[in-house]
């Protein structure tokens, strides 16, 4: 090889920690210009930089006779150049078929299969392929055009997973050109002179319109580009990994179900993601959308066809009445809530569906049981203790007069023990669940307002308001206990008996 390639090649390994001593690496190899080079300059390398190549060849099974001559040359070379070779035959027309893919994409994920395969069998830890800075300059102008954003600039990246390319610091012609100078023959495939691929139209058509009548150095400043590109994105990830650990946390499934809860009873992988709003908001836009489609990405356990007006889609999300949604692929589904954005599966959001309705009729049946009915309620006893089946819940009661205290100050007045006129109850309390028509009295004035309302502004999720008990004087709420007690009911100069309750678990 003419060493001034050599050396740009060996300078890029180098650079980034491609290969190790000791490495086994798979390096496919079609028979065309690009994979011939890769080889060879692998087998120049592999003494000197102590590793191992192994050939796999996948012949397509689409050109007939010319697939077999393509076979039958990269059998003969790796012969003469002493390297192990693995060939699989696949009808990729009929895979396409079948997954309903195009040829294009069911070569790639057949050869993907089949590179892997082979680093199972002999042990291989690495593969290499043969891409080429105009590869990476097509496929920048090909993630443009789809509108993959920023991470689509960034274009083939040197080094993914186990995944190296060597060759990415050389043009096509580059390649050609040392192919020619060492007197080296190659195989042509004429499907990568037709148009019917995506690839080959910008191949054929817009990078050389580029290059002769915009600029000659478009492959090279496009690559330059996508270099720029990854180090923003690495940094913009480094970001994005300190907002996930803040503001991203699963949602599980037993919230929605406390039964399952109580059972102990939990998923390997959550019902779904919740971004937090009030962190969301301090982000920069940009972070805000990298977030998102993390999130769905997360959720979908894929990458692919998840676009940036998707993100934009959950983005709009953000500020919206609380239970607006939108559709995202990969059946999944952004919905607004109290507290941000969730990312969910649709079976997930059908599945919360159904364990709310089915606790729901549970609950009714049990109060059914209790009550013969309709809603459960159970009348306290003043004074005394009053428990609430299938809770756990005991409700104390004690009646003094005010002159046993010193000031209302010293009345106790906490989450779960408060302290009311009994003067003015007439009717006797009962412990229960929400009804229609149920009213609370949020100030000094006697204004009403309706517990659903309440609910709503304390932002308490639907799914928990039937969830919540109540002390109640017929259709008044007396306390709402852990959040309210009604206005109507404070202690004033002309009390003279006081109520004190106290909600204990049992």
């Amino acid at each position: 090889m003419m060493d001034k390639k050599r050396k740009k090649v060996e300078q890029y390994i180098e650079q980034y920690q491609m290969i190790g001593r000791g490495d086994r690496i798979v390096t496919g190899v079609s028979g065309g210009a690009d994979s011939v080079c890769l080889l060879f300059v692998l087998c120049e390398l592999r003494k000197k930089l102590g590793f191992e190549v192994i050939v796999c060849h996948v012949n397509h099974q689409l050109r007939a006779e010319a697939a077999e001559q393509d076979e039958a040359y990269v059998k003969e070379l790796c012969r003469k150049l002493d390297v192990p070779c693995r060939i699989f035959h696949e009808n990729v027309e009929l895979i396409a078929k079948n997954g309903k893919k195009s040829l294009e994409e069911a070569g790639r994920i057949v050869r993907s299969n089949a590179f892997e395969t082979v680093c199972r069998e002999s042990g291989a830890n690495k593969i290499a392929t043969a891409h080429h800075k105009n590869d990476n300059a097509e496929t920048v102008l090909l993630n443009l055009a789809r509108g993959s954003g920023l991470q689509g600039m960034c274009g083939i990246r040197p080094v993914y997973g186990n995944r190296i390319r060597p060759l990415l610091c050389l043009t096509r012609k580059e390649i050609e050109e040392w192919l020619e100078e060492e007197q080296i023959s190659y195989c042509t495939d004429e499907t990568n002179e037709e148009d019917e691929y995506t690839r080959n139209r910008i191949r054929h058509k817009i990078l050389p319109v580029m290059e002769q009548e915009i600029n000659r150095q478009t492959v090279e400043h496009i690559n330059r580009l996508s270099l720029q590109a990854e180090e923003i994105w690495e940094y913009l990830n480094l970001q994005a990994d300190a907002a996930w650990r803040q503001m991203v946390h699963p949602v599980d499934v037993s919230e929605e179900n406390p039964e399952e809860k109580q059972q102990g009873k939990k998923e390997e992988k959550p019902a779904g993601l919740k971004i937090e709003e009030e962190e969301y908001a301090e982000l920069p836009g940009i972070l805000q959308s990298l977030l998102i489609r993390r999130c769905i990405c997360e959720m979908a356990e894929a990458q692919k066809d998840i676009e940036a007006v998707h993100m934009e889609a959950v983005r709009g999300l953000f500020g919206r009445q609380v239970g607006k949604s939108r559709d995202l692929p990969y059946q999944l589904r952004a919905v607004r809530t109290y507290a941000g954005v969730e990312i969910r599966r649709r079976s997930e959001d059908r599945d919360q569906k159904k364990n709310q309705k089915k606790n729901q009729k549970k609950n009714q049946k049990k109060a059914q049981e209790k009550e013969g009915a309709g809603q459960q309620s159970v009348e306290l006893k003043i004074p005394g203790e009053t428990y609430f089946p299938g809770t756990g819940q005991k409700v104390c009661c004690e009646i003094c007069g005010r002159e046993e205290a010193v000031s209302g100050k010293e009345l106790p007045q906490k989450s779960y023990t408060k302290c009311f006129d009994y003067d003015i109850i007439k009717s006797g309390l009962c412990i229960r669940y929400r009804r229609p028509g149920d009213e609370l009295v949020i100030d000094s004035r006697g204004k009403r307002q309706k517990l659903k309302s309440y609910f709503i502004n304390e932002k308490v999720p639907k799914e928990k308001r039937d969830r919540i008990l109540l002390i109640a004087e017929e259709e008044q709420i007396v306390w709402i206990p852990g959040m309210r007690m009604s206005a109507a009911y404070q202690i004033g100069d002309q009390t003279t008996k006081i109520l004190k309750i106290k909600i204990v678990e049992e």
